[in-house]
């Protein structure tokens, strides 16, 4: 599957000597294997649970063009079988101990991960271990799953909320990697041979370019034995990875006419911050005010007093070095413009106005509250773990992250605004039944 950006997706972690003011200290602890592999682990004692995973730090935008979706491909085809079982016996010793077994690709990760009683550490490592590190990629098996995902690229593109999303990325981010989409193309996913297969696997599936995380209710240093016993003949180096330029986002406006469609589905984004950047707190503030939940700006203008919309919402999808601020709704063709305009209204009055004490105050318990229950699976913090490492290379006490969001002032707020909300820096996709829309750059002057 492809990963989800959440609205939400600061990650965060405590340093396991350190106690917090407010917070319990977490029990996290790191080791590096002789072949580079990096273990992180959170002790969480209280739980019958462990949550363990498998990171690649290559997602959609490391690939060739010609290559778009081989990441995708490849997560799917470790389960179709490895060196010692069939996609059948891992599906069977999976539910056998009652575990979870999932990945996932986004744009700069591949993640293979399961979840099992703390009792099943053992035999859920060796599953995991297994179709991670001893894949066959057989051609039968790929051509089999060659139209699988030509079927789940269809399924998408009849999904006119996923498809606006798609059409605003890739023209946002043209000529780019990171506007190709995760799922490749019916054109590149149909070339994908076994040699292909291969070589992309050895290039990018090494102990350097690897975190292996786990929470839950475990030992650190029985873990780490258990996972250098499975992974120390790992290679430790990789090919060398195409080295990533930071995209010049395209201010366009794109329309599709899809007649067929009831709704209008609008995109309308801009660049944003990157995952690590100093902004990184006041930009998500900035997002929950102005459509991050159902008392923001943008849900109570267009939907409970325009009545325009059943669905609006804006989303913050930050990357290594860039990102993006886009808000979505899906409305009538004949109130597509009005609610055009009032949500580029809401970003002058962004721009122009401070926010109040009040809605500041509010978007910072929502986003300290939805910081605070992310963390109460063994699943999330292990995934927490491996996002910390890969993007920040050190830890963050709740209470750290939690301080920082308390500094944000109504002025910050302001400036980001002014900063990011430029009339020429917004760009627009439209799809649906678009006859008689007349959208031009001058309606999204803000």
């Amino acid at each position: 599957m492809k990963e989800q950006h959440l609205s939400l997706d600061i990650t965060l972690a405590e340093n396991s000597t350190t106690a917090t003011s407010g917070h319990p200290a977490r029990n996290i602890r790191k080791t590096r294997l002789p072949n580079g592999l990096l273990v992180l682990t959170e002790r969480m004692p209280h739980l019958r649970s462990v949550s363990m995973g498998v990171w690649v730090g290559t997602g959609s935008r490391d690939e060739a063009p010609e290559l778009n979706g081989m990441s995708h491909f490849v997560e799917h085809m470790v389960f179709k079988g490895t060196t010692s079982r069939s996609a059948q016996q891992i599906a069977r010793e999976v539910d056998a101990i009652g575990g979870n077994l999932d990945a996932f690709t986004g744009k700069e990760t591949i993640c293979f991960n399961i979840k099992v009683l703390d009792s099943n550490v053992a035999a859920a490592m060796d599953v995991l271990a297994d179709l991670v590190l001893h894949p066959t990629f057989t051609p039968d098996d790929i051509v089999r799953e060659q139209s699988v995902i030509l079927e789940e690229i269809k399924m998408d593109e009849d999904n006119p909320d996923y498809l606006v999303h798609e059409l605003f990325t890739q023209n946002f981010w043209k000529n780019d990697a990171l506007g190709r989409p995760i799922l490749g193309t019916k054109k590149t996913v149909s070339s994908f041979r076994q040699q292909t297969v291969f070589d992309f696997y050895a290039g990018h599936f090494s102990a350097a370019n690897m975190v292996f995380s786990a929470a839950g209710n475990l030992d650190h240093n029985t873990f780490v034995a258990m996972v250098e016993q499975h992974f120390s003949a790992l290679s430790a180096t990789s090919s060398a990875l195409p080295g990533r330029a930071r995209p010049q986002a395209q201010h366009h406006l794109t329309l599709r006419n899809k007649k067929s469609l009831e709704q209008v589905q609008i995109c309308l984004g801009t660049t944003a911050p990157a995952v690590a950047s100093q902004l990184r707190y006041p930009v998500y503030l900035l997002n929950t005010i102005l459509g991050g939940g159902m008392s923001s700006r943008l849900f109570q203008t267009i939907r409970e007093d325009r009545g325009l919309a059943y669905s609006i919402y804006s989303e913050m999808n930050p990357f290594r070095d860039t990102g993006s601020l886009c808000v979505y709704a899906g409305t009538a063709p004949e109130k597509a413009k009005e609610a055009i305009l009032l949500t580029v209204a809401e970003l002058h009055r962004l721009k122009q106005e401070p926010v109040t004490e009040d809605e500041l105050e509010r978007a910072k318990n929502q986003l300290k509250g939805n910081i605070v229950l992310g963390l109460e699976s063994s699943s999330s913090r292990m995934a927490n773990l491996a996002r910390q490492q890969m993007y920040f290379d050190r830890f963050f006490t709740v209470d750290e992250i939690i301080d920082q969001v308390e500094a944000v002032t109504r002025e910050d707020l302001q400036v980001l605004a002014q900063e990011l909300f430029q009339p020429d820096a917004l760009a627009l996709a439209l799809l649906g039944n678009l006859d008689g829309i007349d959208i031009e750059r001058s309606d999204l002057a803000c």
